[in-house]
Parts: structure tokens; C-alpha cells; sequence
């Protein structure tokens, strides 16, 4: 079963910092996939949108004094998304975990309710390619 999902509607919630929507997009579609696919969760689909809602929960709680929640997040966002690389479905992997990779190590040590590190918050931008 051919993974279709329209990336045009994710892209411009990414791209303004909605990452409370992006989670909510992301956790419909992904909890669609688990439920339709033989392999549940275990299916490679739905890993790759577990891994990008990862991400997104990571950025989110960090702007919103989560520092802890952002560090758990970010780090398994990191370990999913790496197998991703550096494209799936059309998605540019990498652009993703660069902006992981910068705010992981911002994150240690911060206290539970910190301000977000990132001051302003500034992610790569969504990227990807229409599958035909």
C-alpha cells in the first residue's frame, strides 16, 4: 500500500511554527496507518510519521517551557528519523535533523520550565517533493 499523504497541507504548518497542528496532522494520519496496515506500528510508515510527530512535540515543548519533554523527544526523534535519511517519500530528512541536532545539546542540562534555548525559535523549513 502506497503511502499517500498530501505533504502540501503539512509543509505550511511546519513552515509557520504550528507544531501543536503538525503533531494533530501527523497523529490522524499515523494513527490511520497503524490501524490499516498489517504491521501496526511496527509498519515503516507509520515509524517515519511517529518520528516526525517526535520532532514536532520536541520543537513544541521547547518554546513552551518543556525543556525535559523536548529533550526526550528530540533525542527519539533523532533515533527514528536517522534510518530516514536522506529522503522518504519524498520528505527531506536531513534539513529535519539538523535542526534536531542543534537543539539537542541546547537542551542538557536546562532546567524543567527553562526558557527555550533558541531564542528566536528558528527550524529548517519543511522540504520535500511531490510523489507521482
Amino acid at each position: 500500500m502506497k503511502l499517500d499523504l498530501q505533504w502540501d497541507e503539512l509543509a505550511p504548518l511546519w513552515n509557520r511554527n504550528d507544531f501543536g497542528a503538525v503533531h494533530d496532522w501527523l497523529g490522524a494520519r499515523w494513527n490511520h496507518l497503524i490501524q490499516e496496515r498489517p504491521d501496526g506500528q511496527a509498519d515503516q510508515d507509520a515509524k517515519f510519521l511517529q518520528g516526525l510527530a517526535f520532532a514536532a512535540l520536541a520543537f513544541h515543548f521547547t518554546q513552551h517551557h518543556n525543556q525535559e519533554g523536548a529533550a526526550l523527544l528530540a533525542q527519539d526523534a533523532l533515533d527514528v528519523l536517522a534510518g530516514y535519511l536522506p529522503a522518504y517519500h519524498g520528505v527531506a530528512v536531513a534539513p529535519i535533523l539538523d535542526t534536531l541536532n542543534t537543539l539537542a545539546p541546547l537542551l542538557a542540562g536546562l532546567e524543567p520550565e527553562a526558557e527555550c534555548p533558541m531564542n528566536p525559535f528558528v527550524c529548517n523549513k519543511f522540504s520535500y517533493q511531490a510523489q507521482e
